[in-house]
């Protein structure tokens, strides 16, 4: 019997962190010391707080240590296992108030998260399927097997679970009308191309808790009375891979997955399909074209995919997310499920969160939740303390959020209502030293690459804009270039064929509306207001602060910058190519090398932060 259980998250991020030797150096340190029998190493999937990987967590006091390297184990070993002292430096503080936190249950970032989708990842081992089964694993499949299906099909319905791949289209509908399609084969899909720039919400699941999705597919095989399904994975994710492969092949030795399934007289087989990493391939028509061994490019519709998808025959297509909660809603019955979350949008959502925020990594919260709770209070608030500007919500087909908006309720209606979408699931917080145009600008550039190019007005569409935004991030913006921007916005969105040409718009749309004038002083005076578009900028030197010690000399590239040592120097604006290398160079007590937007010096005493960002002095 063991005394205590050590789990050691083996996510991605952790891994990449050296989570593989923290383990290999914990086995031998036990063997050391005598403990291999009384203390067991769990390798678990992501534990959600990327940031602070390695994550190591000692049970049953629930000793939290993060950013825990190879070499601080025999500490850990000697120090807290056999004399119990913690070890403070491993142990979080919090950035806001500066407290050390022992329990992971304390921590802000966990305590205002609903775990549901989540709920294994972290704390089993991904490829042990007992600890599955343990934690009540397979029982909604079995319940499912002893239900008509129809049966399944409302109960799924009932609970009022809305599709997490982006358009949340309500899941028991869908299999509605897969159960009523006519057919002697159907098939069931497990959408795994997760594309989006930063997110890895479905990678984590797949990674943490392969057999939820297993389960799902089944139960969804189940209600539309199909008997084989694909999981279309990108094939970027090989540690997911192989963690289902593992699943795959432990499900059907223990009789969960193939034929005759708990000898209850239901069939189904699953089959990994793995995808180029193809962005488009995440719109479901275009998925079952790259299934089949085609070029994946989107379909017209309908028909839909529920009537005549893969290989011409019924076919529903979920999530990752969306599949992983199915079992619950089985197990536990769809009115536990319906009571979190809001009237529309039922349940929790998970989200990658990501950018300017203190906290980073995977959350997973209720729906109705406010944008001001994720990013403060999950979030920890804006590094360096900085301003809140924007919240990217969807990914880069979703929309840009203010801070006037930052009470509002993360759910499907309120984000649509806002010009945003709930999309997979990608947050992106940005500070005020971000320039919306230049960020709509990114995102287009991305989604514009990754347009199949089937119709014109996502493939021309999205250049024009992104020509057009890229002549007012350099300088060339003409005042009638907004309207033009917003009416081909508003065109590609109605008159493309798919989901990608008719969301790409979105970061154009919502930083029209919610940060015109940061357009406006780029086009009207040339003039970048958070210093970032290089083309309207300039850097000088304050003579009266510059003490010739030439740093800024040595760090030019291109010899703008001339001057005697001890002497002011001076920047040759007609060299300069706008790099910073000077403004980083300068020491910060000295803050000679200022930047400028067009004579407006809006970083005047501007210092720079051992990360390399700019802050106020």
């Amino acid at each position: 019997m063991y005394e205590r259980q050590i789990l050691i998250c083996a996510g991605t991020g952790c891994i990449s962190s050296g989570a593989l030797d923290i383990q290999s150096v914990l086995v031998d340190e036990l063997k050391k010391h005598g403990l291999e029998d009384k203390v067991r190493i769990i390798m678990s999937g992501c534990h959600g707080f990327c940031e602070k990987g390695p994550i190591f967590i000692v049970y049953p006091e629930d000793v939290f240590y993060c950013e825990v390297q190879a070499g601080d184990v025999p500490e850990i070993v000697e120090e807290y296992l056999i004399k119990g002292n913690l070890i403070e430096r491993l142990l979080y503080k919090d950035p806001v108030t500066e407290e050390t936190v022992i329990s992971h249950d304390k921590i802000m970032f966990y305590n205002k998260q609903k775990r549901l989708a989540l709920r294994n990842c972290g704390v089993i081992d991904p490829e042990n399927i007992d600890e599955y089964i343990i934690r009540g694993g397979y029982k909604g499949l079995k319940k499912a097997l002893q239900m008509d299906p129809m049966k399944v099909v409302d109960e799924v319905k009932s609970s009022g679970l809305r599709g997490r791949g982006g358009a949340g289209f309500p899941t028991g509908l869908k299999w509605q009308f897969g159960h009523a399609s006519p057919g002697d084969k159907k098939y069931v899909v497990c959408n795994a191309d997760e594309g989006d720039p930063g997110a890895f919400m479905d990678r984590s699941i797949l990674e943490g808790d392969p057999h939820a999705v297993l389960e799902g597919m089944m139960i969804a095989g189940r209600a539309i009375n199909a008997d084989e399904g694909y999981i279309y994975v990108r094939s970027e994710y090989p540690l997911a891979i192989d963690r289902l492969r593992t699943a795959i092949a432990q499900a059907e030795e223990y009789g969960m997955l193939g034929d005759n399934i708990l000898g209850l007289g239901f069939n189904f087989k699953i089959k990994i399909k793995e995808g180029a990493g193809a962005f488009v391939c995440g719109e479901e028509t275009a998925l079952l074209s790259s299934i089949e061994g085609k070029r994946g490019v989107p379909r017209h519709r309908p028909p839909f995919p529920a009537v005549k998808g893969l290989w011409g025959k019924p076919t529903i297509i979920n999530n990752v997310e969306t599949l992983a909660n199915v079992p619950l809603i089985l197990r536990n019955g769809a009115e536990e499920f319906a009571s979190v979350g809001t009237a529309g949008s039922k349940g929790t959502k998970v989200f990658a969160l990501t950018g300017k925020v203190n906290n980073t990594g995977l959350v997973e919260v209720p729906m109705g939740i406010s944008i001001r709770e994720v990013v403060f209070d999950i979030g920890g608030g804006i590094r360096y303390g900085k301003k809140f500007k924007a919240a990217q919500i969807g990914g880069p087909s979703g929309g840009c959020i203010p801070d006037e908006h930052l009470d509002l309720p993360i759910d499907f209606d309120s984000l649509t209502a806002a010009g945003a979408m709930m999309g997979s699931g990608g947050l992106v917080v940005v500070d005020e030293d971000t320039c919306m145009v230049d960020m709509a600008r990114y995102f287009l550039n991305f989604t514009r690459k990754e347009s199949c190019g089937q119709c014109i007005p996502c493939r021309l569409g999205t250049t024009q804009m992104y020509d057009i935004l890229e002549d007012i991030t350099e300088g060339r913006g003409k005042p009638e270039d907004l309207a033009m921007l917003e009416e081909l916005a508003t065109a590609v969105k109605k008159a493309s064929m798919c989901g990608l040409g008719q969301t790409a718009p979105n970061p154009v749309l919502t930083t029209l509306r919610y940060f015109r004038d940061e357009y406006e002083a780029h086009v009207n005076e040339k003039r970048c207001p958070a210093l970032v578009c290089k083309a309207l900028l300039k850097y000088t030197i304050d003579p009266e602060k510059c003490i010739g010690c030439q740093r800024c000399i040595k760090a030019c590239p291109v010899n703008a910058i001339t001057g005697e040592k001890k002497q002011p120097h001076v920047i040759d604006e007609e060299i300069c190519t706008r790099c910073a290398a000077c403004y980083e160079a300068c020491p910060k007590k000295v803050g000679a090398v200022q930047v400028l937007s067009e004579g407006i010096a809006d970083f005047n005493e501007a210092e720079v932060c051992e990360e390399g960002s700019k802050c106020q002095s």
